[in-house]
């Protein structure tokens, strides 16, 4: 894959970046990278491939997410991520959770890069898509400059040629993975270096960028960025990514034409039988910082969770979001 048009992508986060969450974020932005949640190599072998792997392909470009400790269970799970036409197959070595810990992968794994490179080097061998590394820029007491350079130099030997770096370590010790998402300080100079230091390499930054326009200012020093929270928490930004980072045009001119979009999808997954809520509930930061916004999160808050719950919902919290709207712009008047 060329990476030279790559400059903007949606995080992989745990228990949001599902299916549902890529159709809604597709709908916003063409061209934008998406990811998977992070799918472990045992759960590929063992575990409901349908549910842990399918996706639909109007959700393209998406990067499958795999974490795991074991070289040949990589492999065959970059195999079967291969056979179910995902764009990238991508290494998770940045979660510092306890649960990933304890199964030996993650940040942890920052530890022991001449595996990472064993691990990189299995999937390489097995697909021919894409095989990248999402690390930290150290973990625990590993924390200079020379622990990240060995890392990337000794993984990037197996043929590595890209990753995403969040730009702070990982406490394993001591904090817990939100602490680990807030609390080590940022240190973009760290992942702005390791691009100088190697030109041949494509580098993602990630963490802490909070807008487009810090995103765009990082892209003087790197070769992509990485919005995680707040392409989630106010996802209605993702609508200008293809104008300003990809050169196309924005496809809405209001989160309203949005929830238009996202209909079809809403009432075909209601038609196989999912809840209304595991839908929306990415969809509740659509209007966020706009007039009528609150009324919107609580009708779909209030209502989606319950038995039956359909497109008559998402229609009464766009009513209930115009009138309080309606209502602020009178009371300015």
């Amino acid at each position: 894959m060329n990476y030279s048009g790559k400059l903007f992508v949606v995080a992989p986060m745990m228990d949001w970046t599902d299916r549902h969450c890529r159709m809604f974020h597709r709908q916003l932005t063409r061209h934008a990278l998406l990811f998977t949640e992070m799918v472990t190599a045992q759960a590929v072998r063992h575990g409901d491939r349908a549910r842990l792997l399918g996706f639909d392909a109007r959700e393209q470009p998406v990067a499958l997410q795999l974490g795991g400790s074991d070289p040949a269970l990589l492999a065959e799970a970059a195999r079967v991520g291969e056979d179910y036409g995902y764009s990238e197959i991508n290494l998770n070595v940045g979660c510092p959770s306890d649960r990933v810990q304890e199964g030996r992968f993650g940040a942890c794994l920052m530890a022991e890069p001449a595996l990472v490179g064993d691990l990189v080097g299995a999937m390489i061998a097995a697909v021919r898509l894409p095989v990248t590394v999402k690390c930290r820029i150290g973990i625990d007491d590993q924390d200079d400059e020379a622990d990240f350079e060995h890392f990337i130099a000794t993984v990037a030997r197996s043929g590595c040629t890209a990753f995403y770096v969040h730009a702070r370590k990982a406490w394993l010790k001591g904090l817990s993975p939100k602490e680990n998402r807030e609390l080590p300080p940022l240190n973009y100079a760290r992942v702005h270096a390791l691009k100088r230091r190697h030109p041949e390499l494509t580098v993602v930054i990630n963490g802490g960028i909070a807008d487009l326009d810090e995103a765009e200012s990082q892209l003087g020093h790197v070769d992509g960025v990485m919005l995680g929270r707040a392409a989630y928490h106010t996802p209605w930004l993702l609508n200008d990514v293809d104008r300003r980072f990809f050169g196309d045009v924005s496809r809405f001119a209001t989160p309203e034409e949005v929830v238009e979009a996202m209909k079809p999808h809403i009432a075909a997954e209601l038609a196989r039988g999912v809840w209304l809520q595991h839908i929306t509930r990415h969809m509740l930061g659509l209007f966020h910082g706009r007039p009528g916004g609150k009324h919107w999160r609580r009708v779909l808050s209030e209502e989606a969770c319950r038995p039956g719950a359909g497109l008559a919902v998402v229609d009464r919290a766009v009513a209930e979001m115009r009138r309080k709207a309606g209502q602020l712009l009178l009371a300015a008047e």
